[in-house]
């Protein structure tokens, strides 16, 4: 590039992708729910016109759309990550993934799974969405109590009390109740992985 020639500055257009939009429509999900996710609030927090955001999106229904879509490849690309084991090393997968999703640590992840959950309760598309990412979830790790010699029947039941149990916990303010958390998630762990 000829350094004795400015450069443009990018518009808003340039500036902000598709991709930025729906992170930004993330965050606003995460704070209010998926209803409160209206176009002129986003376009004032990323400090654009609402002209940039039909840019990239036909609509309202296109951008939460976009919202399920990313946060279904996301949700599924994770729960591949977190139960890939090398054979024998699968009860370490397991425990990892129960760590990992039990752990209340992020709070924006907790919200926004809740708020997507919540929307599906009143969108086709919605329930779709989480109905697909369930069922990879369970089957991935049900996969790995297989892979450690359990009947089907028992692999299953497993995989759907792993995440009865990390997203309740996950959600739960144990910190309020008459409880060691660490102790009682170690008991309960070790009843699933056992």
């Amino acid at each position: 590039m000829d350094k004795s020639s400015p450069e443009k500055p990018p518009t808003a257009r340039e500036a902000l992708d598709r991709a930025a939009w729906i992170a930004a429509a993330l965050d606003i999900v995460a704070q209010d729910g998926i209803d409160g996710l209206r176009v002129e609030s986003l376009a004032k927090r990323l400090g654009v016109t609402k002209g940039s955001f039909y840019w990239h999106f036909k609509d309202r229904r296109d951008l939460i759309d976009a919202v399920l879509d990313n946060w279904r490849a996301g949700r599924i690309r994770d729960i591949r990550k977190q139960t890939t084991a090398a054979p024998g090393n699968e009860e370490a997968a397991l425990r990892h993934t129960i760590e990992v999703y039990a752990a209340a640590k992020n709070r924006k992840g907790i919200s926004i799974e809740a708020s997507i959950r919540l929307w599906a309760r009143q969108d086709a598309n919605g329930l779709a969405v989480v109905e697909e990412v369930d069922a990879e979830r369970l089957e991935c790790t049900r996969r790995l109590f297989l892979a450690r010699n359990l009947p089907p029947a028992e692999a299953a039941a497993r995989s759907a009390l792993l995440y009865a149990y990390v997203f309740g916990f996950s959600m739960m303010q144990c910190g309020r109740f008459a409880m060691d958390a660490a102790q009682t998630k170690r008991w309960i762990v070790e009843q699933i992985i056992k």
